[in-house]
């Protein structure tokens, strides 16, 4: 590429869980490119016609506030209510478990592709936990895009 690309860097932050949260974005020429996490939509997060998604769109995660050390245990996640036709609707929810003290974070749990119409945006994950952390669940919206919802969970010795 010829020419000075137009570098702009904004502020990064890290959660409680170490996790930094990169809101940096590069100008090439007149093209902003932004970080992907900057992307996903949260119910914290989301501004102007999005916060009208935010009940249809957030995963909705169901799975005890604490488990027992290496039992298994079930982890359901819904979206809805939500359109499920060929036009629109959720094609794709992924689980993750953040896992406290873990050098390399989140480990995916689940990545399920949806196909309209057939398919209901509800997945169950049979999980077993040896550390406390927070479970991520992220889905697709063919319209309007990619959703988080997350759900803390103690793990007991």
């Amino acid at each position: 590429m010829r020419g000075k690309a137009n570098t702009r860097l904004k502020l990064m932050t890290t959660s409680k869980h170490g996790l930094i949260n990169s809101q940096s974005s590069v100008m090439i020429g007149e093209m902003e490119l932004k970080s992907f996490g900057s992307l996903i939509y949260t119910p914290e997060t989301a501004s102007g016609e999005a916060i009208s998604k935010i009940e249809s769109h957030t995963p909705k995660i169901e799975a005890p506030e604490s488990v027992k050390a290496d039992q298994t245990f079930e982890v359901k996640v819904t979206v809805g209510p939500h359109p499920n036709t060929v036009e629109h609707s959720i094609r794709r929810i992924e689980v993750y478990f953040y896992e406290e003290g873990r050098p390399f974070n989140p480990v995916l749990l689940s990545s399920t592709n949806l196909t309209p119409v057939y398919a209901e945006p509800n997945v169950k994950v049979a999980s077993e936990l040896n550390k406390s952390g927070t479970i991520y669940a992220i889905e697709y919206c063919n319209i309007h895009g990619v959703w988080e919802g997350r759900k803390e969970i103690k793990v007991a010795g």
